[in-house]
This record gives C-alpha cells, sequence and structure tokens, in this order.
C-alpha cells in the first residue's frame, strides 16, 4: 500500500509513546475531517486504503437475539451519530454510525480522553467520555476471547495471550486468564485509535423508543488515545466484532434513511436506523441490487455500478472496475456512511465532470473551487435570494446491477456553498476523485448522496435496496422527531 512517508512516521510515533507497538487492523472507513461539510472549507482528500483485514471465518454465539431495534441517528456537520448507552449506571456516549469498519470504540479516560491533531474538537460538548471505574459491570475483554484475536488480526489464536504474558504452560493448558493486550487499530486515511477491549452491559432500544433491552457483555474498545479520530465510532460492517453482528442482526439486516444536510444539529428530528426484521418488511416497490462480496474486504458493503446518467445524458462508459473485482479482490463500489462524500476512479470521474460542463451553462465559481478543493462549481441564478431554486441543474442517476436505479436527491449533488447574493448562489458538485483507484474498492458511495434515501441492507438475501424518500416526513412518522 502506498502510504506518504510523513504519515507512516506520525503513525510509528504515536504507538511509540502511547507503548502499544502491537498488531493493528485496518478499515475502510474514511476518517472524518472537521473541514468536510461546512461551507466554504477545504473538503479532506481520500488517503490510500489499507491492506487485507482479517477476514473473520469462526462461527460464534451471539450476546444475544434482539428481535428489533430502532435507534435515532443525530446528524452533525461530517456524518451521522447514534448513542450508545454503555454501562452499570449507564453512559451515554455519541458515536459515528459506519458501515465501513468493525470495531465499535468509545473514548474512554477516568481524566481525559487524548486525541492528536483533533484541535477543531476540542470544545465539542459531543467528546464526552466512558469512565471504566464508574460502571460496576466493566470489565476487560480475556487475551482468549475470539473478538481479542479479530483486532489483533491474528492467524494463531495464542498470540494475544503470549502478547500478554502468559506463561508457556497456561498456553498449553488453555488457563491463562490475562487482559487482552492493548491494540492499536487504524483507519484508511491514516486515523488512529489505540486502547483496550472492555465488556459492559449496552441498553438498546426495541420496536418503539420507549422500550429498551439490556445487552450483557456487549465488547468494544475503550479509547484512552486516538489521532485524527476524536468522536468514536460504531462498526456496521459485516465482522464479528461490528454492533450488529454481535446483537445477531447479520442474519436479517437493517435500514437508514439519512436526512438532508439542512437538518445537521437540529436536536428535533433525528434519522431512522432501523435494525432487525422489520427494516425488511413492506419494500416490494424498492429497487434492490446485489451484495457483491469482495474476496480483499469480506466485512463490508459493495454494489456494482454500470452506468451513470446526467440529465437525459449518459456518461461515458463506466469502468468494469467499478462493478466486478479483479484476481486480487480490487474493485467494485463500496457504500459507505463513513465516508462523507462519492469517490469515483479516474478517468471516469473526469468524463463525469465533462458530461456535467457540457450540459451547465451557468458562469464557473472558479474562486470557489480554489477555495474549496472541489472541481466544479458554478454560479445558479435564485429567486428572491432563496436557496430553494428549483430544479435548475440536471438530475444525476446511479444505475446498478439488476437494473436497480438511485436518482440523487437534490442537494445532494450540487450543494450551495454560501448564502445567496445578489439574486445568485454558488453550488458545488460534491463529488471527488478516487486515490489509488487501481487498489481497494474502485468506488465509493458516500452518506452525503444518501441524503434522503431509504437503503436497506438485505443480509438474508445478499442485497441493498434504494428508495428515494423524504426522511424528515419518515422520521415524523415513525416517532423520531421531538414535539
Amino acid at each position: 500500500m502506498a502510504i506518504m512517508l510523513n504519515n507512516i512516521t506520525t503513525f510509528l510515533f504515536f504507538l511509540l509513546v502511547n507503548s502499544l507497538l502491537f498488531y493493528s487492523i485496518q478499515s475502510l472507513a474514511r476518517p472524518r475531517n472537521p473541514n468536510s461539510l461546512i461551507l466554504g472549507l477545504t473538503p479532506a482528500s481520500r488517503a490510500s486504503l489499507p491492506t487485507h483485514p482479517k477476514a473473520s471465518t469462526s462461527s460464534r454465539k451471539k450476546l444475544t437475539d434482539v428481535l428489533d431495534m430502532m435507534e435515532p441517528l443525530r446528524e452533525v456537520r461530517d456524518g451521522y451519530l447514534i448513542s450508545l448507552s454503555i454501562g452499570t449506571p449507564p453512559q451515554v456516549i455519541q458515536v459515528y454510525m459506519d458501515t465501513g469498519s468493525d470495531l465499535t470504540w468509545a473514548p474512554c479516560g477516568n481524566i481525559s480522553f487524548d486525541c492528536i491533531e483533533c484541535d477543531d474538537y476540542r470544545n465539542n460538548r459531543m467528546m464526552a467520555s466512558f469512565s471504566p471505574s464508574h460502571s460496576s459491570s466493566s470489565h476487560r475483554d480475556s487475551c482468549t476471547s475470539p473478538f481479542c484475536i479479530d483486532v489483533h488480526s491474528s492467524d494463531n489464536p495464542l498470540d494475544p495471550c503470549t502478547m500478554a504474558g502468559c506463561s508457556l504452560s497456561t498456553l498449553v493448558k488453555a488457563t491463562c486468564s490475562w487482559p487482552c493486550p492493548p491494540f492499536a487499530y487504524t483507519y484508511g486515511a491514516g486515523g488512529v485509535v489505540a486502547g483496550t477491549l472492555t465488556r459492559d452491559t449496552l441498553r438498546v432500544h426495541g420496536r418503539n423508543l420507549g422500550v429498551t433491552q439490556e445487552i450483557p457483555r456487549f465488547c468494544f474498545g475503550c479509547v484512552a488515545s486516538s489521532y485524527r479520530e476524536p468522536i468514536g465510532i460504531a462498526g456496521f460492517g459485516r465482522g464479528a466484532l461490528s454492533l450488529p453482528s454481535q446483537l445477531g442482526f447479520l442474519r436479517k439486516g437493517f435500514s437508514h434513511c439519512f436526512l438532508a444536510f439542512k437538518y445537521a444539529n437540529n436536536p428535533n428530528i433525528s434519522s431512522p436506523l432501523i435494525i432487525g426484521d422489520i427494516a425488511l418488511t413492506s419494500k416490494d416497490d424498492m429497487q434492490f441490487t446485489p451484495m457483491l462480496k469482495s474476496p480483499m474486504y469480506p466485512n463490508y458493503y459493495y454494489v456494482g455500478l454500470e452506468a451513470i446518467t446526467v440529465g437525459n445524458v449518459s456518461a461515458t462508459e463506466v469502468p468494469s472496475s467499478l462493478r466486478e473485482f479483479d484476481s486480487l479482490g480490487n474493485g467494485g463500489m463500496l457504500v459507505d456512511s463513513g465516508t462523507t462524500y462519492t469517490h469515483l476512479p479516474e478517468p471516469f470521474y473526469s468524463q463525469v465532470l465533462s458530461v456535467l460542463q457540457s450540459i451547465i451553462n451557468y458562469p464557473r465559481a472558479t474562486d470557489m473551487e480554489m477555495r474549496t478543493g472541489f472541481d466544479l462549481c458554478y454560479k445558479v441564478p435564485c429567486q428572491n435570494n432563496s436557496i430553494l431554486t428549483g430544479d435548475l441543474l440536471p438530475s444525476i442517476t446511479f444505475h446498478f446491477l439488476n437494473n436497480a436505479s438511485l436518482v440523487l436527491s437534490r442537494g445532494s449533488h450540487f450543494y450551495a456553498m454560501s448564502a445567496p447574493s445578489n439574486s445568485t448562489v454558488v453550488k458545488c458538485l460534491l463529488f471527488q476523485s478516487m486515490d489509488d483507484g487501481d487498489y481497494g474498492p474502485a468506488g465509493v458511495l458516500g452518506s452525503f448522496q444518501q441524503q434522503d434515501v431509504e437503503v436497506v441492507y438485505d443480509m438474508e438475501k445478499e442485497r441493498i435496496g434504494f428508495r428515494p424518500m423524504d426522511c424528515a416526513s419518515a422520521a415524523s412518522f415513525q416517532g423520531f422527531n421531538k414535539t
């Protein structure tokens, strides 16, 4: 994997000073940049994708088989947060909901949580930390735990206990009782978290928000130090460590409906996250596409992209890498709520830009392009200085395998980067090119382009469904707004 030298140096230094020179496991989730969705600020570029994570092949008994869950997701400027109620008595920690990783972790520390290069979040009230010493049900996970073996990405189940300091006799007799040694978990664009695996009681909502269920001995990362990862993460991948996997939902599925960005930081309404059988009911009119299984990253969610239509014009031929994998497992389009913007590989990305430029006749806002790093910005006329100017820009439709199509919602492709001025508003295309498109996923469907779309992960039938929806109305109907 090609990583810039300074990223490697920073990473190694971080591990050294924290005395955590252990095996690391990689995730596909992109670290959240605090500037990602701030109007007019520079978007983060996607870094090289990681090396192979270890696929979990062992069969595990779930902590519990919860029938159904409904959880509210709070929209913030760079993602969607789920509240985890952990411990006895409960401590509520808000973390990102991320379909592009497995590990669930929370900032931990009886005194403070240390985050390197997280200055923009220093005074953020979301940075609440979990305190294990204040929970009577909290304890370290064992070095013999399959979760410990997973987080250390070990092929030898004895490795974690050896690292923990167990004697050879206890290893042979399988009697070592030492806790799982500290781990380091790295993310695709250079973020790192370091901590220990912890078990504690997790409380989740049932079929309605007024009912809660207790999940004993839920396993998560108790992270004391991180690099560019200021807020915890709830991993929703297909690996054993993920939240839906531990709760037994990978035999069923889940769905989410992300609110439009205009609702960001609105405390009165939440995006619905539905988990279990109720997420899969009444979906006869939904368009489904097969869930592709990546031999390189089997724990994550891939679909095949066949075409992109701009207005009534088809973009140039989509490369086959966006709908199939090569012999090494590279390719496919990753559906990732942990990546903000949709990424397309070159030269296809530039060809899509060319089609847009040939259709749109408004003047370019090159100053905004230079300031933000987005590649295509326009000065769009608006009436009465209102951003809601109607469909003045062409629609963009994604066509997936099995004749499934998704028309991106208004505001999820071209977005207003500033307030209107002189009956004009500057809107930029919130797509980006895929770095290292020949390695790992060929493209990524980011969370911003999933706004006002019901996305259903049908694990039983191995398919993903997309349906345009007014997620604010859906949230109100399902009781996710405060009255």
